[in-house]
């Protein structure tokens, strides 16, 4: 009897999860890659949500879609060989319209709205999104595109909380893969971003965890945190964690194909490759608490910190990183003063941080790698640990007497300052900087001094080479 009744709970619980799915080809998707599908998404998603919650399953199959509308306890499902392809937008049909936000001035359109997006969920809650299917964002723009109807991000979250992606892949996806915005507990495993434009953007996110993540961005930053004006508050991004990733510059595509193309060398900017992990430039909030180890970098720019607007970053370490063929600085850190935030705004602030382990192979020597505050704010307590760069070199003892701009108010990249003076490190309004067990190698020789240091306190060289 006791069997007996077992089996019969064990049944009742497999209904239970059955009737917790919700296929989307019951609620009308043709999958053919033609009909756009999005309407019957929608109606799964809000059936999900009315019985209070559960998964709508994409099988195979190639679905168009417009804009979807998550809901909270949704687990979106996309089967292997499941494509949702963003639909180009037609004369009366496209994507939701970007809604209003008064505080738009404060950060680039693309930031300030969510709702023109292929997939979209505001003031949500305990969100999932998986499976070893494709988002392919085909229709959507990689500018930023103010029209009614048009698209400009494949996933887009606002102050949503518990929120998984895991294991799909995303290609083409328009201005953003990943938009999140004041999202609390964001957890990002295993997924493959191959993109034309920014890979993930974290925006005064608290709660994150990024593992285990592949991100292919050559015209626009990989894995970027902000921390912009966009929900009218300040709000720092904070209590991250970003391990065992890999980020690129090789051409769009051929990273999922694997066939790493390199055919396509500049950016929008002209700045060659971007493809990188950075803290910025959307800086009105501020960055806490976050470690970043075990991450490779090629073919793309450095590790670049930044905070331009107002914002304190501090309390950072990044451990384990090993970059090859970096087309630019392969550090930078930047605390200057654009001040794209409300009026009255201070300066912010830059401190606390530790990098170490470092191994930077083949990187362009123009730049060297920089720290540089302003007149009257400093970088302070950064320390540099076992840190092993290898540079092209080429540069003339000439080169080593310039003295770079100050440009307290540009957009923050190395090539601000032109050719940098040192050969290493130019380090400039700075105190308490530690240079520990940091190795030079240089491919050609290099006439400019080793290190340039310019409104500096404190400066520690211990058991640094060249080589």
């Amino acid at each position: 009897m006791k069997r007996l009744y077992t089996l019969f709970v064990l049944l009742g619980c497999c209904l239970l999860i059955r009737a917790a799915v919700y296929n989307v080809k019951d609620f009308g998707a043709r999958a053919d890659g033609t009909t756009i599908d999005s309407p019957a998404i929608n109606s799964a998603i809000e059936a999900a949500a009315k019985a209070g919650g559960g998964m709508v399953y994409l099988p195979a199959g190639e679905y168009a879609c417009y804009s979807i509308r998550l809901q909270s306890n949704i687990h979106l499902y996309l089967e292997q060989g499941a494509k949702i392809i963003a639909a180009f937008p037609g004369k009366d049909e496209g994507y939701d319209n970007a809604e209003p936000n008064e505080h738009n001035k404060f950060q680039d359109f693309g930031h300030s709205h969510w709702k023109n997006s292929l997939i979209w969920g505001i003031g949500l809650e305990n969100i999932t999104i998986s499976g070893y299917g494709l988002i392919y964002g085909k229709g959507l723009t990689r500018e930023e595109n103010r029209l009614p109807g048009v698209g400009n991000k494949a996933i887009s979250l606002r102050e949503c909380k518990n929120v998984i992606l895991k294991d799909f892949s995303m290609l083409h996806c328009g201005h953003f893969a990943l938009l999140a915005t004041g999202v609390d507990h964001l957890t990002i495993t295993n997924l493959k971003v191959d993109t034309n434009r920014d890979g993930f953007d974290i925006d005064c996110c608290r709660n994150v965890r990024i593992s285990q993540c592949s991100v292919n961005s050559p015209w626009d930053d990989a894995i970027v945190l902000k921390a912009s004006y966009a929900l009218g508050r300040f709000q720092d991004t904070e209590n991250v964690t970003i391990s065992d990733c890999y980020v690129s510059g090789y051409d769009k595509g051929s990273m999922l194909d694997a066939s790493w193309q390199l055919d396509e060398p500049q950016a929008p900017d002209h700045g060659y490759r971007t493809g990188r992990i950075k803290f910025g430039t959307e800086s009105s909030g501020g960055f806490r608490n976050i470690a970043i180890t075990n991450c490779i970098f090629e073919h793309c720019r450095g590790l670049a910190l930044e905070t331009v607007d107002g914002g304190r970053l501090e309390d950072i370490v990044i451990n384990n990183i090993t970059m090859r063929d970096i087309v630019n600085a392969p550090i930078f850190l930047r605390l200057g003063a654009r001040m794209r935030s409300p009026e009255g705004t201070p300066v912010g602030s830059m401190k606390r941080i530790l990098i170490s382990n470092i191994n930077v192979w083949n990187a362009d020597s123009r730049y060297a790698s920089i720290i540089s505050g302003i007149p009257g704010s400093c970088i302070e307590d950064v320390t540099f640990q076992n840190i092993h760069l290898y540079y092209k070199g080429g540069y003339s003892a000439e080169d080593g007497k310039r003295v770079p701009p100050e440009e307290e108010k540009t957009y923050p990249e190395p090539w601000m300052f032109g050719t940098i003076p040192a050969k290493g490190f130019y380090v400039r309004h700075a105190r308490n900087i530690t240079f520990d067990q940091v190795q030079f190698h240089f491919n050609q020789p290099d006439g400019r001094p080793l290190f340039v240091t310019e409104d500096t306190q404190e400066i520690k060289y211990l058991n640094t080479t060249i080589e």
